[in-house]
């Protein structure tokens, strides 16, 4: 009997354990945004409801980017390698902080050369990304260069990772590699 007590205890510990993430987990936290109202590249209306069933990881960024950004996205690439078929239960998206040059067209073409599963969304106006930016905490400047078309945008470099519920659980450190993204992934999938 005390064998059996004893199990029941160790089996009711191992459930109510919390998950071991590598990156930093901001599971319950409300001061963080989890939805949002942006722009496929067919002009449509896109929120976090349309990915239901799938952990989505958004990362903010442009496409005239000269290294985080394309860092990014082949590490993301690299993550869905690591994850084989499960990969088709993640959604990653890439959401540019510069809608004057990330046109629909070019949003169409640029995430899905890294994997043709990635998205691009863009906010309708400066507004829109303004919100966006405070709901998620997240830093954006452009920063003028030798003429009014040639800038870069200075831009918070991590990512956010929802589970299939639409709950937002990560917080990912730029430049980190596939495995440990590949890892938590594989925890919130189960």
């Amino acid at each position: 009997m005390k064998k059996i007590v004893l199990l029941f205890a160790v089996f009711l510990l191992a459930a109510c354990s919390k998950p071991s993430f590598k990156n930093v987990d901001i599971t319950g936290s409300k001061s963080f945004g989890s939805n949002f109202e942006l722009l496929d590249p067919n002009g449509q209306v896109k929120t976090m409801a349309d990915f239901k069933g799938k952990a989505v990881l958004i990362f903010f960024g442009y496409t005239h980017c000269p290294d985080v950004c394309p860092a990014t996205l082949i590490e993301m690439q690299e993550v869905m390698k690591a994850l084989g078929p499960l990969s088709d239960q993640v959604q990653v998206i890439f959401i540019t902080v510069d809608p004057q040059r990330d046109t629909a067209e070019l949003m169409a073409q640029y995430p899905p050369a890294f994997d043709p599963r990635f998205i691009g969304l863009r906010p309708a106006n400066d507004e829109a990304l303004a919100k966006l930016a405070k709901d998620f905490k997240m830093y954006y400047n452009k920063v003028p260069g030798s003429n009014p078309k040639n800038y870069t945008m200075d831009h918070t470099a991590g990512s956010y990772v929802f589970d299939p519920s639409g709950n937002l659980r990560l917080y990912i450190k730029h430049g980190q590699g596939a495995q440990p993204i590949a890892h938590d992934l594989k925890i919130l999938l189960q």
